[in-house]
């Protein structure tokens, strides 16, 4: 995968038609190696045809993975009945907003 998102990188880049030095020049400036066997294949596989080609190419083999996705999980069990409320109907509390932080003074600002 590296390999094809190499060569997209030199597509998008301006080369055209990216070499195998190309790609490999890539993949080193994001510290990974290459592989010469995959990257040969990539290359013969890619040789000829254009960017918009080949992803043409990739989302009809992606059809064919599906892509409904599993649905979630099933629904968990109710939540357990709420205790019986207090006889008399006592008098609800309200909940009383917390006063707002300050920001502490870091010594710098994002916009000076």
């Amino acid at each position: 995968m590296k390999h094809v998102a190499a060569y997209m990188l030199a597509v998008l880049g301006g080369n055209e038609n990216p070499t195998k030095d190309d790609v490999k020049r890539i993949l080193k400036a994001g510290e990974a190696e290459a592989n010469d066997v995959q990257l040969d294949h990539i290359m013969k596989e890619f040789s000829g045809k254009s960017v918009a080609e080949l992803i043409a190419e990739g989302s009809k083999k992606l059809v064919a993975c599906g892509g409904g996705g599993g649905g979630g999980g099933g629904g968990g069990g109710g939540a357990p009945a709420a205790a019986a409320a207090p006889a008399g109907g006592g008098a609800e509390k309200k909940k009383e907003p917390e006063p707002e932080e300050e920001e502490a003074d870091m010594g710098f600002s994002l916009f000076d």
